[in-house]
């Protein structure tokens, strides 16, 4: 009996059954005018057809386009329905207006906090892609700063416990998964005992992703034990097309002076605690000097905008002294992706990173689901002659994705790409390494959620120490890994085939 009240009364299954009832007061709506059907069928006919002519005419991703208007076209009334719902990127007024004061008082901050620096060595493509980061990816370009990257979760979780220990002045954290296990609760030990001597504590967790790992409210609880904790975009049992903008960045940031990013979330999974999809392979990387001054900002314009209340980011800026700083060593530029505006930043990382190789592309991402452009781009690089390597995961954490990965090898290895599968399990990482001297390490997937609907974050680097460390964790994960041949990629039985190109189709929405 506990057991079924328990399920009855899960957060979860609460929101499910209003949202089927929902869906069912809809339905019976319909069914209510079936004596008017003609013209009801008119009617949406005609909304669907000016939708239709709507989503052809917006700056969105072609393929998302597709993806909308085939199930519009097919069934009119609820594919219609199920867009005006589910479909639209939308934020009110009140927020693009909120978010706009925010983003114009960090420029006014980093003007004034942020030395500008430019790259010196003569590289223009450095250059460029710098440029692009500072007026479109709210980042600005670092020296004086050293990194450590870790190729394991495992790793990364021990040199964060190190680092909390040492705040002084506050801890900002920010995180798509938090779960209750032995990385947490390691973690709130700390943040509980920082609070106690004084130190502040601030920390963003997004609702839908941890609609199944926390309990509901789960913030009442942080703020009783002194930590300022905000949850982004609060999922609500209402048919809405927020579910659409998550907040998929993380984030870890000590006193100013040190901050980390990368694929790890804060549950035991990520940190080979407990097996759910073989070997979990993940990263992260460490920022000290500098550049850790631009990942704290970027913490602070989103948490203003969940805080709904504009502050001074001075009163948080670190004093460097001259002596204290790291030995220069290339170029870090940590920057953002938001569903705010119309600039894709995440694509345009990746395209510019791309198109402008030489020599060598080396990417690990647990999913490749990539539009018409990046495939393009990819295949065209290859058959100029760059060495293009891509690793996906084995063990899939989602069958029906993987199948759409796998469905895009065949064209890739056609046009001369290496694609690797990481064969102890699921690799989660998400890392670009071009011609050994470019780097990017973040929160990016190469999917059509990532690229166009969520918030990300990663940090862009030139001639670090980073760039090798990256490189140097690509080569050990390929020797684990086994190389899809084209004759493996194309020997795929019909129905497999014919379940790959419906969910192409619908790649966009996954």
């Amino acid at each position: 009996m506990n057991k079924v009240m328990k399920l009855i009364s899960n957060r979860v299954v609460i929101v499910l059954v209003l949202i089927l009832i929902q869906l069912a007061i809809l339905s019976d709506i319909i069914y209510r005018f079936r004596e008017f059907f003609v013209y009801f069928y008119f009617f949406y006919i005609v909304i669907s057809a000016i939708v239709i002519i709507k989503i052809l005419n917006n700056r969105s991703n072609p393929a998302y386009k597709i993806a909308w208007i085939v199930p519009i076209m097919l069934i009119p009334i609820f594919g219609t329905l199920i867009y005006l719902v589910f479909g639209r990127v939308r934020f009110s007024k009140h927020e693009k207006h909120q978010m706009s004061q925010i983003q114009e008082n960090e420029s006014y901050f980093k003007d004034k906090t942020v030395n500008r620096i430019v790259i010196e060595d003569g590289n223009l493509d450095a250059e460029l892609q710098s440029n692009y980061l500072s007026k479109y990816g709210e980042g600005s370009l670092f020296q004086n700063t050293t990194s450590e990257y870790y190729p394991l979760g495992e790793d990364a979780f021990a040199a964060m416990l190190v680092e909390l220990e040492k705040a002084q002045k506050y801890i900002f954290m920010e995180y798509f998964i938090v779960e209750e296990g032995q990385m947490w609760n390691q973690i709130l030990e700390v943040l509980e005992r920082k609070v106690r001597q004084g130190v502040e504590v601030r920390f963003i967790y997004d609702d839908f992703g941890c609609l199944f790992t926390l309990p509901n409210d789960y913030y009442k609880e942080l703020e009783k034990k002194g930590i300022k904790c905000r949850v982004f975009n609060p999922f609500l049992p209402v048919l809405s097309p927020i579910f659409n903008n998550r907040n998929h960045r993380k984030l870890t940031i000590i006193d100013g002076k040190v901050a980390f990013t990368g694929g790890i979330n804060l549950a035991d999974e990520y940190i080979n605690e407990y097996e759910r999809f073989g070997h979990w392979k993940d990263n992260s990387i460490k920022l000290e000097g500098e550049a850790a001054w631009g990942v704290t900002l970027i913490f602070l314009s989103l948490w203003q905008f969940v805080n709904k209340r504009i502050e001074d980011p001075m009163k948080f800026q670190p004093t460097f002294k001259r002596a204290e700083l790291p030995v220069s060593e290339g170029y870090y530029q940590p920057y953002v992706d938001s569903p705010f505006d119309d600039e894709t930043v995440g694509i345009n990382v990746y395209l510019n990173l791309i198109n402008r190789a030489k020599k060598s592309i080396y990417i690990t991402t647990p999913y490749l689901i990539i539009d018409n452009t990046l495939m393009e781009a990819l295949c065209t690089s290859a058959k100029s002659g760059v060495d293009i390597r891509i690793i996906t995961p084995h063990i899939p954490d989602k069958w029906y994705v993987h199948e759409v990965t796998c469905s895009n090898y065949v064209q890739l290895i056609e046009a001369g790409v290496k694609i690797y599968e990481y064969t102890p399990g699921f690799i989660h990482s998400k890392t670009f390494v071009v011609d050994e001297i470019y780097a990017t390490v973040g929160t990016v997937n190469l999917d059509f959620r990532s690229l166009f609907l969520h918030f990300e974050c990663g940090v862009w680097m030139y001639q670090t120490n980073g760039v090798q460390d990256v490189l140097k964790d690509h080569l050990e994960t390929e020797e684990l890994s086994q190389r899809v041949t084209l004759e493996q990629a194309k020997n795929v039985v019909w129905y497999r085939l014919i379940f790959r190109s419906i969910m192409r189709i619908f790649s966009p929405l996954l």
